[in-house]
């Protein structure tokens, strides 16, 4: 095992990368970044990729071709594990606001959304979505998805028994913890572990109810 924490001045780095996020600054800190924040990532995937898959850094850098903000860095570092040809992904991101980890299908469209609407509508899939969400919220989790939309899809019911989860565009499960020392230590890992093992319930459902994804991870 080769983790052992993020380093002390993980998310002080994306504080002061937020006061100054500039080609200058990274460029002048970049030594941090890959001490205290992408070598200690990387170490956390490989220790868990017999259990979980390989998986992949996101880049530092934010694509701002079309947007309005230019600034040119992220102020997060995020990882991603894709399973079963995109059907899941495992999530983990650090930054000023501490560890996030979550897992599911974040954001579908065309055939792999109508097939997750119609496992929900049916009336035997649909319940074991429905209580496997609810054991994640019991494991202090939040559910959603990348996108809701404010009324029924269409063809479906405004007043059916699970409309929440049908005007979701996807389904995901996530835990945020805030900055503590044991995001410094081993620790780290064993709560990151944790947390896509509970996750594992609704990405088999996924898997099994849903299949894979269309879009690009």
């Amino acid at each position: 095992m080769r983790f052992q924490g993020f380093g002390t001045d993980a998310c002080r780095f994306y504080e002061e990368l937020a006061e100054d996020n500039s080609r200058d600054w990274f460029a002048a800190n970049r030594a941090r970044y890959e001490a205290e924040v992408r070598a200690p990532l990387e170490y956390l995937l490989d220790d868990l990729a017999d259990e979980f898959g390989e998986g992949k850094v996101f880049r530092p850098h934010r694509d701002v071709r079309f947007s309005k903000d230019k600034s040119p860095y992220k102020t997060n570092a995020a990882a991603v594990i894709e399973g079963d040809a995109g059907a899941y992904s495992l999530y983990v991101q650090i930054s000023a606001e501490g560890l996030m980890i979550g897992g599911g299908a974040y954001h579908l469209a065309g055939e792999p959304l109508d097939r997750l609407r119609a496992a929900i509508d049916d009336d035997r899939t649909g319940p074991e979505l429905e209580e496997i969400v609810a054991d994640l919220r019991a494991a202090g989790a939040q559910t959603g998805a990348h996108e809701q939309l404010k009324a029924a899809p269409r063809g479906y019911p405004k007043d059916h028994p699970r409309i929440d989860l049908l005007r979701n565009k996807g389904i995901i499960g996530w835990w945020e913890h805030p900055p503590r020392r044991w995001l410094h230590t081993a620790k780290a890992r064993d709560r990151l572990a944790d947390g896509w093992r509970r996750l594992g319930p609704l990405n088999a459902w996924l898997v099994a109810k849903v299949g894979p994804s269309e879009l690009p991870a």
